[in-house]
């Protein structure tokens, strides 16, 4: 996780948030009732697909679509990855990547200044930098280790070892120009020049808060202020700015929670999903759908945030993918008695989960 996400404080839901919120804000993330979507659609209405983990967003896109396959998610060439909300590598739609960067660029470089200093990336190495990166990404994709030894060769040296050149990436990216374009052989990351992918218009800084905040609640609703400065790391003053823009279209909910008409309603359930490491659905608002006797199962600290089973909105156990040469198999924890009488759901999800990834699929 990053630097910024560690500061933020997720905690178990309590009785003041029902089953009946977590139904609708389940329903509102399209995990209730999938559309035939791609990639990019799938991502412009998350506003981002939390990324750090390349195998974890996939499935997260998965979860939200019911025709997506690995192949044509490996391939995809309408999405960027960079960092955003909370300092965190993101998945977004080539569209969106501006005014998210104009947001959050300048808020992560200055966060993550003293960690480039203890690195050794003083201001005018950073940015003899971001001049010669132009010159090494002209016209194609490198890795992170291809890019350091391009700019070794530019005399723009750093350790390619230790830590310096994930961070400089970072720097770059939220500079506004490099971004993650298509994996390489292997998974490996691909950098691409920002200019390369994406427009380059970008709203003003008080359009891109009232944009976020009105995508946000479209993805996310009902929620609250407080809610949306814990899933962007934004202040709480900055959180309210936003949805003071967008307070003529607000529809109150209960418990003080707002959210936009002709957002999705609830299906009639039950409805099981598995969902990834560091879903965004789980990293969304200031509580997460857990009993509290089970939060740590969920997340057990340092940053690990467990693969979740969800059963309409709130979280009833933790899963395992287990690769092998004869196929995948998933093996489930359920917490108490959340998932009695739903194994035929979870057969169905697996089998679905197996399709998405091109091979056998198996509960075990």
């Amino acid at each position: 996780m990053s630097h910024l996400a560690a500061k933020i404080l997720f905690v178990a839901s309590s009785a003041a948030f029902p089953a009946r919120l977590w139904a609708r804000r389940f329903a509102t993330h399209h995990l209730a009732r999938r559309p035939r979507a791609r990639l990019a659609a799938v991502a412009r209405h998350a506003v981002g697909l939390q990324a750090q983990d390349v195998g974890a967003v996939r499935l997260s896109a998965r979860a939200r679509s019911s025709s997506l396959t690995l192949p044509v998610v490996r391939r995809e060439k309408t999405v960027v990855r960079t960092w955003l909300m909370r300092g965190t590598l993101h998945l977004v739609a080539v569209e969106d990547v501006r005014w998210l960067l104009s947001l959050f660029g300048d808020r992560n470089i200055r966060a993550g200044a003293r960690r480039r200093s203890d690195l050794g990336l003083d201001d005018r190495t950073c940015a003899r930098a971001l001049d010669v990166l132009p010159d090494v990404l002209r016209g194609r994709s490198l890795s992170r280790a291809e890019i350091v030894a391009e700019l070794a060769r530019r005399r723009v040296r750093i350790d390619p070892a230790g830590q310096a050149p994930a961070h400089l990436m970072a720097y770059a990216a939220s500079s506004a120009v490099i971004c993650r374009g298509p994996d390489l052989d292997g998974d490996e990351p691909g950098y691409v020049l920002l200019d390369e992918w994406a427009p380059a218009a970008a709203p003003s800084a008080d359009e891109a808060l009232a944009l976020l905040a009105r995508r946000y609640l479209t993805a996310f609703g009902p929620a609250a202020p407080e809610d949306l400065a814990a899933w962007s790391g934004l202040p709480l003053g900055d959180a309210r700015k936003a949805w003071s823009a967008v307070g003529a279209d607000l529809v109150d909910d209960r418990g003080g929670l707002s959210l936009l008409p002709g957002t999705s309603q609830p299906v009639d359930g039950p409805v099981l999903r598995l969902l990834p490491a560091y879903d965004t659905y789980l990293l969304g608002y200031r509580q997460r759908p857990v009993p509290a006797a089970y939060a740590k199962r969920i997340q057990a600290g340092g940053g690990v945030l467990h693969p979740s089973v969800v059963v309409d909105g709130r979280i009833g156990g933790r899963w395992k993918l287990t690769r092998s040469k004869k196929g995948v198999t998933v093996g489930v924890e359920p917490f108490g008695t959340a998932l009695d009488g739903l194994g035929d759901l979870l057969e169905a999800e697996v089998a679905d989960l197996g399709r998405f990834l091109g091979e056998p699929a198996s509960l075990v």
